[in-house]
């Protein structure tokens, strides 16, 4: 595995928040949702309802940002990702169900959750995000440097 690949599958494990770009019948939105990943696969979940779920649903094509806050833009570090986000179920939901409560304890132990986070789970939708393009920011090793993640071998 190249440098490259590893140093953002590390990124990925190591942030929580990813921010979701969909367009659909009312126009552009943008939204945060948590995720966890499976090699460069990301799965998130949220109700159908949702803007963006509803976009999703209308075009699966969407771009997503993983990044840190930082205040000076020599700091600026991230991901950008554009490709297509699907509903999933079956044995593909009760892995990334599986994958989610490894890293989001609450959700894992569902017999231990807040009431809430029960009612909200029965309500939401599993959906799986494969990157066409993936590019990697990093301005500490310089102004605008971006690199791409290649996915043609995968």
């Amino acid at each position: 595995m190249s440098a490259l690949r590893e140093k953002v599958l590390d990124y990925l494990k190591a942030r929580h928040a990813m921010s979701i770009a969909s367009c659909g019948a009312e126009g552009v939105w943008a939204a945060t949702v948590f995720y966890v990943h499976d090699g460069f696969t990301l799965y998130f979940l949220s109700s159908p309802t949702t803007r963006h779920s509803r976009n999703i649903a209308h075009d699966a094509r969407i771009a997503i940002t993983i990044q840190e806050d930082c205040a000076d833009w020599h700091e600026i570090k991230g991901i950008q990702a554009e490709g297509r986000a699907v509903e999933i179920g079956g044995a593909e939901e009760n892995r990334a169900r599986e994958l989610y409560g490894e890293k989001y304890p609450v959700v894992g132990k569902i017999a231990q959750a807040p009431a809430f986070i029960v009612k909200a789970l029965a309500k939401v939708r599993w959906y799986r995000f494969e990157p066409e393009k993936l590019y990697f920011i990093d301005n500490a090793a310089g102004f605008g440097r971006r690199e791409a993640v290649e996915f043609r071998n995968d």
